[in-house]
């Protein structure tokens, strides 16, 4: 069939990526885990160092204690003058003193009301209310990588009955109702959040998640690595797009507070969807694009990847499949447990480096906020350009020994400033040609015919890795041990990029008759 349609199915690509923008707000995590696990003045200032208040660390500290102070000195000023009134005997020394004591304590009382409405707004806002441990923090992200991953095999299953369109509608509106109702019961409470941004969030986005990557390799089976890694980047700008609005962009944990935030977040993932889910419609039956032609099998031996179609339970009768797997899981849990602990781990060795408080959180934030999740985009891009160039298996190979390095080399980058970027930049590039290479390789090597369904199936190693790394990374923080966590993921990455130099397409005897 000729391609009569390019203009639409580039509109795919459109959709694919105001979809894959809210669906990467479960990366935006990090930015709500110092502010869910700040204990006093002092912890926010250090998180949110340029508040709508514009206050410093040093003030909000002492912000109580100025207050006591300032009460102590206006029963100072009002016994001293009382004193001094009783003494004087001129009613013109009456009078002035009188003056003077009425102008002192107005002076102070309006220092005392600045400091309580300063105080008070954080108290609105909610910022001092908050006190998770990092592995409750953690807990959370867990849980809405491990239902992503859980419920993307169920969407599999769902989307030849339901449709691309309702499907990826259906997950907008769970996303955005996850967030909305964390922010609306019991907000910043750790079961609610737990419940409401794990449990109901993580579903929306395994909702969602596979319907732009199946319809994009059906509508682009002449460029599958590119198409797939602009699809997926989208999921990776997500994280920066709403770490940034929630922080200096738009300030919305500042000004509001985390609660309102989420419900902001919450509506606008719904809405988002909507608009992108309107352009997921699979292509007409038989399509190619213009000058292309499908690869042909082989006579003999193994076959040519992606000319054989798998459903699901003949891979999952295939070593290849558990090849693969297990690589995806090394893979993605080494990275997300770089996410989990992007704040938390630099904003420690900074300190450790000379930093102030302040300055550590200014500097991690920018290592996540910027450049871990740009070249998270940039990555996904590239990776899937490259694996079309060099092949799926190759670049895999290449893109999993350069991060098992960086992993365990990171512990040593975090303290210094320039090492912090690079080592996070480096690192998020690599963690997003995960999205990019897997899918791909994936149906190159069982077929694209099922990808929906298959690729579920292989993203529940996204999954495992999405509970053993940040856990791991959240439970030895709490144990002070940040390096044990990034050379255990280091190694495993290591050990995956050797697996998958092993993994070939299945033979014919396993295709499907």
């Amino acid at each position: 069939m000729s391609d009569g349609k390019v203009m639409n199915r580039w509109l795919v690509v459109v959709g694919a990526i105001l979809i894959q923008l809210c669906l990467g707000a479960i990366y935006a995590w990090s930015v709500f885990t110092p502010a869910l696990t700040a204990r006093t003045p002092a912890d926010v200032a250090a998180i949110y160092s340029e508040t709508a208040l514009g206050l410093g660390p040093a003030q909000l500290d002492n912000l109580r204690a100025d207050m006591d102070v300032l009460d102590a000195q206006l029963k100072e000023a009002r016994a001293d003058y009382s004193n001094r009134i009783a003494e004087a005997t001129d009613p013109a020394k009456i009078e002035q003193l009188t003056k003077e004591q009425e102008e002192a304590e107005a002076e102070i009382v309006a220092a005392m009301e600045r400091s309580a409405e300063d105080y008070g707004v954080l108290e609105r806002t909610g910022q001092l209310r908050f006190a998770l441990s990092k592995t409750e923090a953690q807990a959370i992200f867990s849980a809405g990588l491990a239902l992503f991953a859980i419920v993307m095999v169920i969407a599999g299953r769902m989307m030849p009955t339901l449709g691309p369109q309702k499907l990826a509608l259906g997950g907008g509106l769970v996303l955005g109702l996850g967030y909305l109702l964390a922010g609306v019961v019991a907000p910043g409470q750790f079961w609610s959040t737990f419940l409401f941004v794990g449990i109901v969030g993580g579903s929306g986005i395994g909702l969602g998640y596979v319907v732009p990557i199946a319809v994009g390799m059906k509508w682009f089976p002449d460029m599958k690595g590119l198409i797939t890694g602009l699809a997926v980047a989208g999921f990776g700008f997500g994280a920066l797009l709403w770490v940034k609005l929630a922080g200096s962009w738009g300030n919305l944990i500042g000004q509001l507070g985390v609660a309102n935030t989420f419900i902001i977040y919450g509506i606008a993932f719904a809405v988002l969807c909507l608009i992108g889910s309107l352009w997921m419609k699979n292509p007409p039956e038989g399509y190619r694009p213009a000058g292309w032609e499908p690869p042909q099998a082989s006579g003999g031996g193994r076959p040519v990847a992606g000319t054989v179609d798998f459903t699901t339970g003949q891979m999952l009768a295939t070593p290849q499949f558990y090849m693969i797997f297990l690589c995806f899981v090394f893979g993605a849990g080494a990275g997300l447990m770089s996410i989990g602990l992007m704040k938390l781990f630099p904003s420690q060795a900074l300190e450790a480096s000379g930093y102030s408080a302040v300055e550590a959180s200014a500097i991690a934030g920018t290592a996540m906020a910027v450049f871990f999740s740009l070249a998270n985009g940039i990555g996904r891009i590239v990776w899937g350009t490259l694996s079309d160039l060099l092949g799926r298996k190759l670049s895999i190979f290449l893109m999993l020994a350069t991060q098992g390095v960086l992993v365990i080399a990171f512990q040593w980058m975090a303290g210094t400033v320039w090492l912090l970027y690079l080592g996070a930049a480096l690192i998020g590039f690599n963690f997003g040609g995960n999205f990019a290479l897997f899918p791909t390789i994936t149906a190159d090597t069982f077929g694209t015919k099922f990808i929906g369904q298959n690729y579920g199936w292989v993203f529940l190693a996204y999954g495992i890795g999405g509970i053993f790394g940040p856990l791991l990374g959240g439970k030895l923080g709490d144990l002070q041990s940040f390096p044990l966590a990034f050379s255990i993921c280091g190694l495993l990455v290591l050990f995956a990029a050797v697996v998958i130099v092993f993994v070939s397409p299945p033979r014919h005897r396993q295709q499907v008759e």
